[in-house]
């Protein structure tokens, strides 16, 4: 694929307002395009390697933000082959070869904490126990876990946790968070989103419980907050990121009233930040672009979902990213209209580690391969996708990006 002789960097960046600066709290970007949490199964053992340092660095610009790969908190908090955890000593030190190497290219790297609850399999957890959540209902047969010889299978049923386990969860996320300081990490996003732990105690299509943490919508914030405060005591409240997906019906994270649930997430997150006196570094809103098929067809669903994104950046005091299925022209819009601070991009990172550069010059973009999204070679569909130097045959050195 050549350089396209049409397109100019000086027209195009003076109207692509997603490549345009940003005040992220304390955290100045160079412009608003960032790299989106995505599951890649490239961590042996677990363990960042010198493939992960590669793959970041590639995607790192000056000023730019990076947000890491979901990385687990615990020993029980997996359910994909070959991801990492930030939890035991070894793990800190990988992170920290690769924050070092994005930092040394001027970016900005926060970790993404993840527990994926019942969206698991007993083969990922300690002693081939059930996968935790806050019920004992399984993922439907809609959906299969990926297994760690690539073959799929059904979903167990899990283990609602007591009551009295909560906090050594919460201790778990307020653990990790200060691992990942450790590590170098600018801050750490809390992923309360797509159907894994957190999102199995917001919505009230997976959440049975009758306890404190179960039932009213105040009840099941709960285990969300109680993990947001023993975050932000531990790291500070600039350092800390949360990320929700109340339209998302993604391993049956559904919810009769999503708007509801989203306001009631903003609202306990304001009324932290007025306690605070600061602001978290930005709250992250994936795009309601998963929900399940037989709604697809629904007339209206398009408004319906770009009204509730609205009213949730409208309510939120402080700054706002959305990400899924973006384009170059989607992400300059939404910025453009004020729809969003910042916007995250996954699959056209993934396949091109100079997505910042080709979007202000308006480049031709590679095309993804899914099939190498979850493999766990090390180069191919990882760090193999061009940059436009090598496209066109130039020896210029995109490192300086």
């Amino acid at each position: 694929m050549a350089m396209n002789d049409n397109y100019s960097e000086a027209t195009s960046e003076s109207t692509c307002h997603v490549v345009t600066p940003f005040n992220m709290g304390k955290f100045h970007l160079s412009h608003r395009v960032v790299l989106a949490p995505m599951t890649r199964c490239r961590a042996l053992n677990g363990i960042p390697n010198e493939a992960h340092v590669l793959y970041y660095t590639q995607r790192s610009t000056e000023g730019g933000f990076l947000i890491t790969e979901g990385t687990h908190i615990s020993p029980t908090a997996g359910g994909f082959p070959q991801c990492p955890g930030i939890y035991t000593e070894e793990q800190v030190e990988g992170w920290r070869k690769v924050v070092d190497a994005v930092h040394a290219k001027g970016a900005i790297i926060f970790c993404q904490l993840w527990h994926v609850g019942r969206a698991s399999h007993p083969v990922y957890q300690p002693g081939w126990a059930a996968p935790i959540s806050s019920t004992n209902k399984p993922i439907s047969k809609r959906w299969s876990v990926l297994m760690p010889d690539a073959s799929h299978a059904e979903y167990p049923a899990p283990r609602a946790l007591l009551s009295s386990e909560i906090q050594e969860v919460v201790e778990h996320y307020r653990q990790a968070a200060c691992n990942a300081i450790r590590a170098g990490f600018d801050g750490v996003e809390i992923h309360g989103a797509h159907g894994y732990l957190i999102d199995q105690f917001l919505k009230d299509g997976i959440n049975d419980r009758t306890d404190e943490y179960g039932g009213s919508l105040a009840n099941r914030c709960k285990f969300l907050m109680e993990v947001v405060y023993a975050v932000v005591s531990s790291i500070g409240a600039e350092r800390v990121a949360v990320r929700i997906s109340p339209a998302i019906d993604h391993i049956d994270a559904t919810d009769t009233s999503p708007l509801a649930l989203g306001l009631a997430v903003v609202e306990r997150l304001n009324k932290l930040q007025e306690e605070l006196g600061c602001k978290l570094t930005y709250l992250h809103v994936t795009q309601p672009r998963f929900i399940a098929r037989e709604e697809r067809g629904r007339q209206g669903i398009e408004e319906e979902d770009a009204q509730l994104m609205r009213k949730l950046r409208r309510a939120y005091q402080g700054p706002f990213m959305s990400s899924g299925g973006y384009t170059r022209e989607l992400g300059t819009d939404a910025v453009a209209r004020g729809e969003a601070d910042l916007v995250a991009y996954g699959r056209l990172f993934i396949s091109n580690p100079d997505l910042v550069k080709r979007f202000k010059i308006n480049a031709p973009l590679n095309k993804y391969d899914r099939t190498t999204f979850y493999t766990h070679d090390p180069v191919v569909g990882y760090t193999d996708y061009p940059f436009l130097s090598e496209e066109s045959g130039s020896n210029m050195p995109y490192a300086c990006l």
